[in-house]
């Protein structure tokens, strides 16, 4: 069984809800005056989704005056990556939100630079990954998807994420477990969440592959049909994960929070204050909810650690399935 940690997505800051009232994150002390908040990736997808949700919370709770966005997107983060190291380095006051998607991104598409690169500050989430045909498919379940993919993998288009990405590790395991290769697939990746739920309400592909939260308000509103997830248990009642319908697949897609390099100490400390402070907000605990999202806080070292580990398992499921 592969078993990994790594991201999909959330809703876009327009679409994050409101925290009630009696959840209503208690004052903290100020701890920046102003923020920076880079995301390698355009706006509507999970990192900046994640990213709008920490200036929601930390707005609340007094943690930050004000904060300033700023959203280069492309390849799976590493067209904004190179942007941050260059002018970030040694600043303080400064994030970059990403996670799994560029682990995998980095590596097939041989960048220079990546997550190495910047200093690890906290894994913050997980979220599953969530299989679905249009509404109008006539792909009514997984067992009719696995057999277009067996059949025609090539005629069986399916939008994602990134090249390299969690999505495109899903389709690639899942061709394999039929049969066929990674190399077969029909993979038509997307920079940001938007165009690729376009797409396949246009029916412009046969299915797609995100995270749960990304396509959960079209499933709920009919316009999707949600064929499995890739978590360990359902994310959605009426929807079965790939392990419980045979697949032995168990996949979750990561974000976190990085520094800038080249930074001191104590920035990094601080850095790791901050994030730490937020995720013991009450009101953070509720915005997860809403969102859908798991709790994988892991802060400083021990995320540098962890980061270390899941690169090496993402390099040697990317050779398995023929992506890199």
């Amino acid at each position: 069984m592969l078993r990994r940690t790594l991201l999909s997505t959330a809703l876009a800051a327009a679409t994050l809800p409101l925290l009630g009232g009696g959840a209503r994150a208690q004052q903290q002390q100020q701890l920046y005056s102003s923020l920076h908040v880079f995301i390698p990736a355009g706006p509507g997808g999970g990192w900046d989704g994640l990213g709008r949700a920490i200036e929601q919370v930390a707005r609340q709770a007094g943690l930050v005056g004000n904060f300033q966005f700023e959203n280069v997107g492309g390849a799976g983060g590493t067209v904004g990556l190179p942007r941050f190291i260059s002018q970030r380095r040694g600043r303080e006051g400064s994030i970059l939100v990403g996670g799994a998607v560029m682990v995998g991104s980095v590596l097939a598409n041989k960048s220079p630079f990546g997550l190495k690169d910047v200093t690890p500050i906290a894994r913050m989430t997980t979220e599953p990954g969530i299989i679905v045909v249009p509404a109008g498919s006539d792909i009514k379940d997984l067992q009719g998807f696995l057999d277009a993919l067996k059949s025609n993998p090539g005629g069986t288009s399916v939008a994602g994420g990134s090249a390299g990405g969690i999505d495109h590790i899903v389709l690639g395991l899942l061709l394999k477990s039929q049969g066929r290769s990674a190399k077969e697939a029909s993979y038509v990746a997307f920079a940001g969440g938007g165009p690729a739920q376009a797409a396949i309400l246009g029916a412009q592909v046969k299915a797609g592959i995100s995270g749960v939260s990304e396509f959960a308000e079209q499933i709920k509103a009919g316009r999707m049909r949600a064929l499995a997830t890739t978590g360990e248990t359902r994310s959605l009642p009426d929807v079965p994960t790939l392990k419980e319908s045979g697949i032995d697949i168990t996949l979750g897609n990561w974000r976190g929070v990085f520094g800038p390099p080249g930074i001191k100490p104590e920035t990094r400390e601080g850095l790791v204050k901050f994030v730490t402070t937020l995720h013991g907000l009450p009101a953070w605990k509720e915005m997860m909810e809403r969102q859908g999202w798991e709790d994988a806080f892991l802060p400083g070292e021990a995320f540098e650690a962890y980061l270390k580990r899941d690169e090496a398992a993402t390099a040697e499921v990317l050779r398995e399935i023929g992506l890199i």
